[in-house]
């Protein structure tokens, strides 16, 4: 389990480095910053799932972002693909202001859902996301105020 975490970290500080660098000229893959997202996805479940309200929003705000920049940086991507995720987003962002659990694991299944469908649409079909049974990041706690 200490690999996982490891592993966590180095790739978000391996995916997160090229989003700077893209300011000055470097574009980062579509696929780092689609592995940021799904950092993100990850920490946000787990997140919502301790109702720590709000890192669940400042992770939900971080999908948002980063999907805005994939679909600036990357104009081949059909805008259906990357909308698609708009309302289960949206769906996500009033369960957290509501605190309301039950919404919030059906509005995340709404945003794997579509997660999923843009694969598709893009022709990565094969990319299948999940709700995670396991965090990788050992080295943080989604409770709130950092409780155990």
């Amino acid at each position: 389990m200490k690999h996982l975490a490891l592993i966590g970290t180095v790739v978000m500080c391996l995916v997160s480095a090229p989003l700077a660098l893209a300011q000055e000229g470097y574009m980062p893959r579509l696929a780092d910053l689609m592995g940021q997202i799904q950092l993100r996805h990850i920490k946000l479940w787990f997140a919502g799932k301790l109702q720590n309200w709000e890192l669940a929003d400042y992770e939900v705000g971080q999908i948002k972002s980063s999907l805005e920049d994939a679909a600036g940086l990357y104009r081949s991507i059909p805008v259906e693909a990357v909308t698609i995720t708009a309302d289960p987003l949206q769906r996500i962002t009033e369960a957290i202001a509501a605190k309301d659990s039950a919404k919030f694991a059906k509005a995340y299944e709404g945003l794997t859902a579509a997660c999923n469908a843009c694969h598709v649409a893009i022709g990565r079909g094969f990319i299948v996301i999940q709700v995670p049974t396991a965090s990788p990041f050992r080295d943080q706690s989604f409770a709130p105020g950092g409780k155990q």
